[in-house]
């Protein structure tokens, strides 16, 4: 894969970078900067380096036009402060406003175009419309690094046909995000474990698949513990099922074990009577849902205490580590115990941690802990996934 280097002297050149700054606003105001942070070290090269710099990036799904809520504005206030220098920001992707910005640039500025995915042209399904965007954009500078590791398993326009318009390169993000992903599929330090959370099982399908006959053990919580539950004969009341993926999971239950590898599943579970955060709760059996207070309208909630001491002893001997989803619905702080613990032990383990990114990066910081608690925060975590299913991915393909 090339490398920054691979783009020769930059002094004086305008350099479009391509990160990930996809972050979670709440009126308007940042709750996790994890993503803006990570893309620091790149942009700081390039301005040592004496090239001009101009971020792209999206942020949310709008739809093809400008949303006020999907505003980039915030993020360039706040690179600003985390980086010490000015980002300029310019509320145009491509036409006479970001022109004239990017022309203005001396060596060592930094200017943040709006969101990509207010054109239409970025995730089009059509080649030539997207092509067309991209050539908008290569018109902006004189070489490309693409550093948003989160989008790279993405066909789209500032990630895919613009690495082929401009010399292209990797940048130091997704460069230390592919080595991650290279350390846990070629030849990972044994104990190797896998902890899946998350809503749906039918969202991990590729991921278990794939890794069934590369791990040790598999740890499993969050919603999709009730359908592996279903799938060994237990009522799981009302709690979140998938009925159309119960086969595929007694497959994955005999193959793990034609394998030797262990499926670890709760053994208790914390039941509410409702989905609220000051909803009625208890601990119960997690093959005797249907028996708390709240029979057989009982919504599992969270993976229990004993299964959470359970989940950290097993991560607590592994030498290797990656975990992705949640245990629980952290957001409510009564079903957040499973997720704080897992998180813990990823923190105490002597081995080589990584937090897949998405929701379980988002969790682990709101739940009070710091990135360099643990071996590697993914800021990708649909990549990271996807990597780890053995898919190629369109934005590292493009950079080989």
């Amino acid at each position: 894969m090339r490398t920054i280097e691979s783009l020769g002297d930059l002094r004086s050149r305008t350099v479009i970078v391509r990160c990930d700054l996809n972050v979670p606003l709440s009126d308007g105001v940042i709750t996790d900067d994890g993503r803006i942070r990570a893309s620091l070290t790149t942009i700081r090269e390039l301005r040592d380096a004496g090239a001009k710099i101009v971020i792209i990036s999206h942020l949310g799904r709008p739809k093809g036009e400008p949303e006020a809520r999907y505003s980039l504005k915030p993020v360039a206030v706040r690179m600003s402060e985390l980086l010490g220098a000015p980002v300029e920001f310019v509320d145009q992707t491509v036409g006479a406003s970001a022109s004239a910005a990017v022309g203005a640039l001396v060596d060592g500025d930094v200017v943040l175009l709006e969101n990509l995915r207010f054109n239409a042209g970025e995730t089009s399904k059509d080649d030539a419309e997207r092509r067309a965007f991209a050539e908008q954009l290569a018109e902006l500078g004189d070489a490309f690094v693409s550093d948003g590791f989160g989008v790279v398993h993405r066909r789209q326009a500032s990630v895919y046909d613009l690495a082929q318009l401009l010399p292209s390169a990797a940048g130091r993000l997704v460069a230390a995000e592919l080595e991650v992903l290279q350390r846990l599929t070629v030849d990972p330090a044994r104990p190797y474990t896998v902890v899946l959370g998350g809503s749906k099982v039918s969202d991990k399908l590729g991921v278990i698949s794939h890794l069934i006959e590369r791990v040790d053990t598999l740890l499993i919580g969050g919603g999709m513990l009730f359908t592996f539950l279903a799938a060994q004969g237990h009522a799981v009341a009302a709690s979140l099922l998938e009925q159309d993926q119960l086969d595929t999971v007694r497959g994955y239950l005999a193959d793990a074990e034609k394998r030797g590898v262990r499926i670890v599943l709760p053994t208790d579970v914390v039941v509410a009577e409702t989905f609220s955060a000051d909803a009625a709760h208890e601990i119960v059996p997690a093959d005797a849902i249907e028996s708390s207070s709240f029979g057989d309208a009982g919504i599992g909630l969270d993976i229990g205490p004993d299964s959470a001491t359970a989940f950290a002893d097993v991560i607590a001997s592994s030498a290797t580590v990656f975990w992705n989803g949640p245990m629980g619905v952290f957001e409510m702080e009564a079903f957040a115990a499973g997720t704080r613990a897992v998180a813990k032990a990823l923190t105490e383990t002597e081995g080589f941690t990584v937090v897949g990114g998405g929701d379980s990066a988002a969790a682990v910081r709101a739940l009070g802990f710091s990135d360099d608690q643990f071996g590697h925060i993914s800021t990708g975590g649909g990549a990271s996934l996807e990597f780890l299913e053995g898919k190629q991915l369109p934005g590292l393909e493009v950079l080989a």
